[in-house]
């Protein structure tokens, strides 16, 4: 029997990417190649073309996925005993297409109701752990412990926390363990005015509150926090490979500072 799904605001969107990352799945020319998006589409009682996913917008949702990715699996190379958070982890099936080693402990984050969901449609695995929770509500960090270095990845949250909860969760998991690194995208202030153009977010009903325009502004959240990268979202790698009206949008917004600047991933270590 089909799961039924009733979200609404940022929960919301999570359909809109995992119906992105599945679309992707099934192309040929597949740039994340997440089969288990299909697997888990296929369970959900849903018309996914409510998303307000347009066509084309599932290479970014997999560009974007891929690069943060391949920024954890690098991290977790170098530190094969390690924790990972997952925050805002929606219906991602990042801990499987990692598939990391034995000595990494992976935690997924996200709502109640999001985790409830999860547990349907996923099937348990070892060393891992989902808890329900809203990541800004620091409680639930007690459960996970801080005896190892910790990777923390935060695909497509951080712009729906309010900067002073945002601020907050970002020093207190620096204050809890020995060393560790953050994997994220931001928008700048400007990139949130023109969510209003974003379809997807228009359907979910989903605000962004925390616009984040220099490194300078992360760093000094903690005095521990270094920026080891800084990539805008349109210099993603992979563009080069998809269709001419696609590479002359991208190769514009290059050529626009604003638009260059609105969507930004990062790496900070501390």
């Amino acid at each position: 029997m089909a799961t039924k799904v009733r979200l609404s605001g940022e929960r919301a969107t999570l359909l809109a990417t995992l119906w992105g990352r599945a679309l992707d799945a099934r192309s040929s020319a597949s740039i994340l190649r997440d089969t288990m998006a299909i697997q888990v589409v296929e369970q959900i009682d849903f018309d996914f073309r409510r998303t307000g996913l347009r066509p084309g917008e599932e290479y970014t949702v997999a560009l974007r996925a891929r690069q943060i990715d391949v920024w954890a699996k690098e991290w977790l190379a170098t530190h094969p005993e390690a924790t990972v958070l997952h925050l805002g982890c929606g219906l991602d099936s990042r801990a499987w297409r990692l598939d990391p080693g034995p000595g990494v402990r992976w935690f997924d984050v996200d709502y109640p109701d999001v985790i409830e969901l999860r547990e349907k449609l996923y099937p348990p695995r070892e060393h891992y752990t989902a808890i329900g929770s809203s990541v800004t509500d620091l409680a639930w960090l007690e459960q996970v412990p801080a005896d190892r270095p910790v990777l923390v990845v935060a695909e497509g949250l951080v712009y729906y926390l309010r900067e002073d909860e945002g601020r907050a969760l970002l020093h207190t998991i620096v204050e809890r363990f020995p060393l560790g690194q953050f994997i994220f995208e931001t928008l700048s202030r400007r990139g949130m005015k023109l969510q209003k153009m974003n379809k997807a977010m228009q359907t979910a009903g989903a605000k962004v509150y925390w616009g984040i325009d220099s490194v300078a502004e992360l760093e000094s959240i903690h005095p521990r926090l270094r920026c080891v990268t800084v990539m805008s979202a349109l210099d993603l790698d992979g563009y080069a490979a998809l269709g001419f009206k696609y590479r002359l949008l991208v190769g514009l917004g290059r050529l626009i500072p604003t638009l260059r600047k609105m969507a930004t991933f990062y790496r900070l270590s501390f």
